[in-house]
């Protein structure tokens, strides 16, 4: 269907969408950013004080266009019944990643009190340990160009953030805050010491002026937040008048728990609905495990009985079996009590089958490597050391075996290793793959067999 659209974001002369001043500085310009921390902010009293800069990634694209219309953008959100539009101004400049120069002048500025994170489970290059990989050849090229200059571009975010807060203690600008929004178990402290280990090896002295000057508080982000199919967006915002070339479509549901440790302030955020509380930890179990560790299992499992999203594939009673299993073994290891659990449950399941959101499989499959260790694991783990099977966790990590030896292998930080790993007999190839899932996985007493099981019942389930 063609459509005209309307009338171009702009801020308006009369001063009511005009720039704010710098507050954030944000690693990870995106959708889901835009759906939710610029959002709350959006939502905030105080906003005013809190513009955001938000840096992207490698690609320059999404900051041309954001640029193009002023950094405003449309937020639409789908209701099951009709979309909703609102036009977000809390970004007051989109910049391209690269920008480094940029990126550590913002950082060196005392009206700068945060720095924000959507990025991936792969980008804060953790080792085995959970510690900094140091080996990666991403990391240690950007430990030696910080060496040969403070100013040098670095990619990699523990770099990244460890030299902005070399430029921020250069510059005398005083205490910050590092908030992770990203979907890691006690995201905070991930954060904390991949930086911390990164300051380390650019300058002891800067890591000891890290403990004393930042915060790094945990949060628990849920939204979710597919990718705008261009003709349905067009058809929204022609009917709202609006031409918008970098649009979010969201759903309803949104929710923000994080712990209170913001040393140089923060925006009100409590007014848009986010909760602060002393410890996220439950919060967090309860998400990645019950709603993120149901989409992994969607995102391996349904395709092969022809699904392409999650709406679609919770209309299949299979999959849906699938889903109950998984979440009644799931809450077993979530900290909260029954009425809390089954609440969520029921919330989650009208979110999966709302029509309005076609949040694409293909999507929530890609670095499953990096995923797959807080969402499913941990669940395996606790149920193997029960006596109990686990098929529903072992039905997860079957499928995904089986995606890897698919055609349309899903994309992923490890895809080399991870193709040489599930090539060739599927029992040969099953200790293999667990083995860089995690050490000593394939080792675990029943794992592979019960892996092999749950992928020929997967397989016979496909037709």
């Amino acid at each position: 269907m063609t459509t005209q659209l309307g009338r171009p974001l702009a801020r308006g002369r009369d001063g009511a969408h005009a720039v704010r001043p710098t507050g954030i500085v944000h690693i990870g310009l995106g959708n889901f950013f835009r759906a939710h921390l610029a959002w709350y902010t959006e939502h905030a009293p105080d906003r005013d004080d809190w513009g955001i800069a938000a840096f992207s990634g490698r690609s320059t694209d999404l900051v041309h266009r954001l640029n193009a219309q002023e950094d405003l953008y449309t937020l639409i959100t789908r209701h099951p019944g009709g979309p909703a539009v609102e036009t977000v101004s809390s970004v007051a400049r989109s910049l391209p990643g690269p920008d480094h120069a940029s990126y550590l002048a913002l950082l060196a500025q005392p009206r700068t009190r945060m720095v924000t994170l959507t990025v991936t489970e792969a980008a804060y290059h953790r080792g085995p340990d959970g510690g900094l990989d140091h080996a990666h050849p991403a990391v240690a090229a950007d430990l030696a160009a910080w060496h040969r200059s403070a100013q040098a571009p670095v990619t990699t975010v523990p770099v990244r953030l460890a030299a902005g807060l070399a430029a921020r203690r250069a510059a005398g600008a005083g205490r910050v805050t590092v908030l992770s929004c990203d979907n890691l178990d006690r995201n905070g402290a991930v954060t904390a010491r991949v930086v911390h280990d990164a300051a380390t090896a650019l300058d002891p002295s800067l890591a000891a002026w890290i403990a004393e000057h930042v915060a790094f508080p945990s949060s628990m982000v849920d939204r979710i937040t597919p990718r705008a199919e261009r003709a349905d967006v067009d058809d929204v915002l022609s009917a709202a008048g609006i031409a918008d070339r970098a649009p979010v479509v969201t759903e309803p549901f949104n929710e923000w728990v994080l712990e209170d440790a913001f040393p140089a302030g923060r925006p009100a955020w409590e007014a848009a609905g986010a909760r602060f509380v002393a410890d996220v930890t439950a919060h967090e179990r309860r998400k990645l495990l019950m709603l993120n560790g149901a989409h992994s299992l969607l995102a391996y499992a349904a395709p092969p009985r022809g699904h392409r999203t999650v709406a679609d594939a919770m209309t299949d009673p299979v999959v849906r079996g699938w889903v109950d299993q998984w979440w009644e073994l799931a809450r077993r290891h979530v900290p909260l009590d029954e009425h809390t659990l089954t609440t969520y449950r029921t919330e989650l399941a009208d979110r999966f089958a709302n029509p309005a959101i076609r949040h694409r499989l293909a999507q929530i499959a890609a670095d499953g490597s990096q995923k797959l260790p807080v969402r499913v694991l941990p669940v395996l783990h606790a149920e193997l050391a029960a006596g109990r099977p686990a098929r529903a966790a072992l039905r997860t990590l079957a499928a995904w075996l089986l995606a890897l030896r698919g055609d349309e292998r899903p994309a992923d930080p490890l895809d080399g290793t991870l193709a040489t790993a599930a090539a060739g007999p599927l029992a040969e190839a099953a200790p293999r793959v667990l083995e860089v899932l995690e050490t000593g996985l394939a080792r675990t007493p029943g794992v592979v067999e019960g892996l092999l099981a749950e992928a020929e019942r997967l397989g016979r389930a496909a037709g």
